[in-house]
């Protein structure tokens, strides 16, 4: 928990709820924040197992599962390859439109496009308004929803403060649902699906984490047939990315035609008193405490078969 991320906050927030959860169903849990101690006192302490509640980078990105994998300590959440692509909004799109499942169209902005003339051409690929974020951040950190071209290098560069590639991204005029899902390979299965009703429209950092102004709703109110193919959507995206343990899939639905739209892929979801998947696993008969449990009961390591293997050899 905690970390060095700009989720930081919200990790231990997380963080703290998971850890007294654990402790409630009698594990033998404690805190751990990698800034504050070397990872490798995991190992010379001897600890079993490790529960993921740090956010957005070096610590969903690939780069602490890295280390457990070194480490050989099993982890929970997807392995290193999955978290370092899911926490890349932009690599991610393009392995999912790879199998077919639907994305917002998009720009990805490289460090060197941001002169005036190349901002100036975004708009009329993608429309008005627009989504500009920082496609390696979470928890809406860096976004801003254009409405007109005049305020795009304003955008751009408060994204561009938190990432150097930007994503600029068609917005989707509809209705805002997440669906979170569990387990691994043949027995992964989604949640049900949580309607997300911001004030105004506006999902940010501090109505998802520091307010009681967002409604959620779940069940979602979706029609059954909507409900069914969100889940089938959620799961599909999770297969692709090569995803384990848990996950949570955010989408769009567009109020147009009702077709929906995969937005991210969160490897380490928020476990906080506002967070979804508990939420949803509420709806599905699962308290936070059985959630957290069975979440740590999936922790495991990319390559242990491999090491096993290797050890076998070797002797």
């Amino acid at each position: 928990m905690g970390g060095a991320s700009a989720e930081r906050e919200v990790s231990l927030m997380s963080g703290t709820g998971v850890l007294a959860a654990l402790r409630s169903r009698g594990v033998d849990a404690h805190p751990f924040d990698p800034t504050e101690r070397d990872l490798s006192a995991l190992k010379a302490e001897g600890f079993a197992r490790c529960f993921v509640t740090l956010h957005g980078r070096f610590g969903e990105d690939g780069t602490v599962q890295g280390a457990l994998e070194l480490l050989g300590i099993p982890y929970t959440g997807p392995g290193v390859m999955a978290s370092a692509i899911a926490v890349d909004k932009v690599m991610t799109k393009r392995l999912w439109q790879a199998d077919s499942l639907p994305v917002p169209r998009y720009v990805r902005l490289a460090p060197d496009r941001h002169s005036a003339d190349q901002l100036h051409a975004v708009p009329g690929v993608l429309g008005l308004p627009l989504i500009v974020k920082p496609p390696r951040e979470g928890s809406s950190i860096g976004v801003t929803k254009v409405r007109e071209a005049g305020a795009l290098g304003t955008a751009v560069a408060l994204a561009a403060r938190y990432d150097p590639d930007v994503l600029c991204e068609e917005f989707i005029d509809g209705e805002e649902y997440t669906c979170p899902v569990l387990g691994t390979g043949a027995e992964a299965h989604a949640l049900p699906v949580v309607r997300i009703v911001a004030p105004g429209g506006l999902y940010d950092y501090q109505n998802k984490y520091f307010t009681d102004d967002v409604r959620y709703d779940c069940p979602s109110g979706l029609p059954a047939a909507e409900e069914v193919e969100l889940q089938r959507l959620a799961l599909a995206a999770y297969r692709t990315l090569g995803c384990r343990g848990w996950s949570r899939a955010d989408f769009m639905v567009r109020a147009s035609d009702r077709q929906p739209f995969l937005i991210e892929m969160n490897t380490s979801p928020g476990m906080t008193s506002h967070s979804l998947v508990p939420m949803s696993a509420r709806a599905a008969g699962i308290g936070y405490e059985e959630l957290c449990l069975r979440i740590l009961a999936t922790a495991s390591l990319d390559y242990a078969a491999a090491v096993r293997h290797s050890h076998a050899v070797q002797a």
